[in-house]
């Protein structure tokens, strides 16, 4: 397909994910308009073949898909939702897909505002951090219309080693996104104390994770994270305050439909505590061990 016969796309939100997103469309041969609230997170795309403009709504007037990768339930309000902003300016007919960790109400809001507007809609998070964004090797939960999910999914290609698809819900795609980023604070909880428990027995970490990883799970999505634990990335691909939201928007899902997990209040309570620390900007697996070791009143081991 020709580059002028592809769907022009917008992409709001270019922090260090969705500028990964973005670069991985511009080599796939998108033209692709992108906005960022902070000006200077947008501008490096320029040079790569980008058109950065300053308004979201600019960014999604006469586009065929607009992307997002927005932060929270907040950024969404303001950027889409609020008067003067880019849902109201998105054609009618066209397609938005929403990348980002939200609720499942923002993701009903969103679903209906669409609708409202003759738009399409999907939801379409992503498990992947930034890095693997970069060599378009996420994994997408997708759900939507039969239609909408067939106009996405040439799109979401050119980012994903693959795509699941959910149900004709958008939502449920969010639901999906955060059971599993759920699933993760609870696997970084256990290596970070198996960790620290490690450490007062005087066993090496790295070793003891790789043992049983070896011997047990045999995932290179631990192995992963043992790295992330013991060697932190620079910058963080992803901070503890990130965990802290999603592990929030997971209870007040569940607490939605009458449910009331014991664990995942127990994860919040740490992750808040953390977070009022100062660990929040910490990478989020590299701040749930420190989280850990000063629960447990141990030092790290070097």
């Amino acid at each position: 397909m020709t580059k002028s016969a592809l769907p022009r796309i917008a992409f709001l939100g270019t922090g260090s994910m969705g500028s990964a997103m973005v670069r991985r469309l511009l080599a796939t041969g998108y033209s692709v308009t992108v906005w960022n609230r902070t000006l200077a997170a947008a501008t490096p795309l320029a040079a790569e073949g980008a058109t950065v403009v300053t308004e979201a709504a600019e960014a999604a007037r006469g586009c065929d898909v607009l992307l997002t990768m927005l932060f929270d339930d907040a950024a969404h309000e303001q950027t889409l939702l609020a008067a003067g902003g880019a849902l109201a300016a998105l054609p009618a007919g066209a397609l938005h897909v929403a990348c980002g960790t939200i609720s499942v109400g923002m993701s009903q809001r969103l679903a209906a505002a669409h609708a409202g507007h003759g738009q399409r809609y999907v939801a379409a998070p992503v498990f992947g951090r930034p890095n693997v964004a970069a060599d378009g090797k996420l994994w997408i939960v997708a759900a939507g219309e039969e239609a909408a999910l067939e106009q996405a999914e040439p799109v979401l290609a050119a980012l994903s080693r693959g795509i699941s698809r959910v149900g004709s819900e958008p939502h449920k795609a969010h639901a999906v996104k955060l059971a599993g980023n759920f699933m993760i604070n609870l696997m970084i909880q256990a290596m970070s104390e198996a960790v620290v428990f490690a450490e007062g027995m005087g066993v090496d970490a790295a070793t003891m994770l790789e043992t049983v990883n070896t011997a047990l799970f045999q995932s290179p999505f631990y192995a992963t994270y043992a790295r992330l634990l013991l060697a932190p990335p620079e910058p963080p691909g992803a901070t503890l305050r990130l965990g802290l939201k999603d592990v929030t928007l997971f209870l007040e899902a569940a607490e939605s439909c009458g449910l009331k997990p014991e664990v995942a209040t127990v994860i919040a309570a740490r992750l808040r505590a953390a977070a009022e620390s100062g660990l929040g900007e910490a990478d989020w697996a590299a701040g749930m061990l420190a989280a850990a070791r000063n629960a447990a009143g141990s030092e790290p081991v070097h």
